[in-house]
């Protein structure tokens, strides 16, 4: 099978929030040309990618909405639920914790984990704090998808690599570091520094940069 880039993945996200929006809208069927204008694409892009899973829609009829965004959860893996373990419960953590859309879309954030004493045994949104020294043994009896990982970059690569002996294959990390995994194991960074630098670069240069 032809691997899938990362650009057309982050299409699909955007195209599935798109669609979500429009079937609570009661809106029934959209065309790959009002898709592309949703999303900033074109409408070439917009069925360029769709056609790497398959045929949807009908020439001179468009999409159906309720099935192209069921299909694109199905292809996102949205249809299920993913145990997701938080490790580090700073003021990022607990953000992170309360924020809602994770649990209507399947991410449900079970366990966490911290260093503090403090914080240890406290419950937070119905998640309960665990002691990170038993990382490891937690993330593997609990069977953790996916852990996201927020706590300061000099702590980062080893909690990742204790996750990774507990079996963890998906990461997410929020510290300000890149992080290396080995083979088999998938993780996404989410620099918020480096996402605020882009935009001052952009408002520095704006005749260089390139608009959404």
């Amino acid at each position: 099978m032809q691997r899938i880039s990362d650009s057309t993945v982050h299409r699909l996200s955007k195209y599935y929030r798109t669609l979500r929006h429009m079937q609570e809208m009661g809106v029934k069927t959209v065309s790959s040309e009002e898709m592309a204008s949703r999303n900033g694409v074109t409408a070439a892009q917009v069925r360029k990618d769709l056609s790497c899973f398959g045929a949807f829609g009908r020439r001179g009829l468009g999409y159906n909405v309720a099935d192209l965004k069921r299909n694109i959860g199905r292809i996102m893996g949205l249809e299920r639920t993913w145990k997701v373990a938080l490790v580090g419960v700073g003021n990022i953590g607990r953000a992170l914790i309360d924020y809602d859309q994770f649990r209507t879309q399947g991410f449900q954030i079970t366990i966490a984990f911290d260093s503090d004493p403090a914080k240890v045994g406290k419950t937070i949104h119905g998640v309960t704090v665990r002691d990170e020294a038993n990382l490891e043994r937690d993330a593997a009896t609990e069977k953790v998808d996916i852990a996201v990982v927020a706590v300061p970059a000099a702590a980062a690569q080893a909690l990742v690599d204790r996750l990774v002996a507990g079996g963890v294959k998906a990461i997410l990390n929020f510290a300000p570091i890149n992080i290396k995994v080995p083979d088999g194991v998938f993780i996404r960074h989410e620099n918020m520094a480096i996402e605020i630098e882009a935009l001052s670069f952009a408002m520095t240069n704006p005749k260089l940069a390139r608009g959404s």
